[in-house]
């Protein structure tokens, strides 16, 4: 694929993902809720969950802008390849409940990592290996797991985002045209992570 066909490429599936973020959001529940899978695939589950709706991630949530948003749909959909990366018949099972999503995933994350350069992209992916050490309003991801209290929080959290959330795709259209526009974005919030840690 030439570079001016994945920045193409790149701009019509992340315009798609971002529109679909709130229904996304709702397949990491999913995975969270599922018993059949191992604790650590939800304690992950439920660490995406927190990077999402919480507005001090990486690249913090801002209403004005849909840029703000882009990191959350990549690393929503890293985070369940890697936890759903085993062929076991458990997360076979929860592919095959959401083929738009997962049938697809592997060649949109190949020309996310074509445009953004693999060593941008890396950064960010890296970054679900400490989603399970995530804490929210107080409480750790297992905490979330073992507490129906908590859980009944960060599924009230869920649904305030899913509402709140202000992508629309009319809208959207207009103002993202550019794969530029998220990448440079990105890597100006790499550039600043170090001041940031200080």
């Amino acid at each position: 694929m030439s570079a001016r066909e994945a920045e193409q490429q790149f701009v019509e599936t992340m315009s798609a993902w971002l529109i679909s973020l709130p229904f996304d959001l709702k397949t990491l529940y999913d995975a969270a809720d599922d018993e059949n899978f191992a604790r650590e695939i939800r304690e992950m589950a439920v660490g995406a969950i927190i990077y999402v709706i919480s507005p001090n991630d990486v690249i913090a949530d801002r209403h004005d802008t849909f840029v703000s948003y882009c990191d959350d749909c990549i690393m929503i959909r890293v985070a369940l390849q890697r936890m759903l990366r085993d062929d076991n018949p458990d997360a076979t099972q929860f592919k095959q409940r959401f083929p738009q999503f997962f049938e697809p995933l592997e060649k949109e994350l190949a020309v996310c990592t074509q445009v953004m350069g693999r060593e941008l992209f890396t950064w960010l992916a890296d970054k679900v290996d400490t989603m399970r050490q995530l804490t929210y309003k107080g409480k750790t991801v297992t905490m979330f797991l073992d507490d129906a209290d908590a859980a009944s929080l960060l599924y009230e959290d869920g649904l305030a985002f899913t509402t709140d959330y202000p992508i629309e795709e009319e809208a959207l259209a207009d103002k993202f045209k550019k794969a530029s526009t998220v990448v440079d974005f990105i890597k100006r919030r790499r550039a600043e992570e170090p001041r940031i840690r200080v």
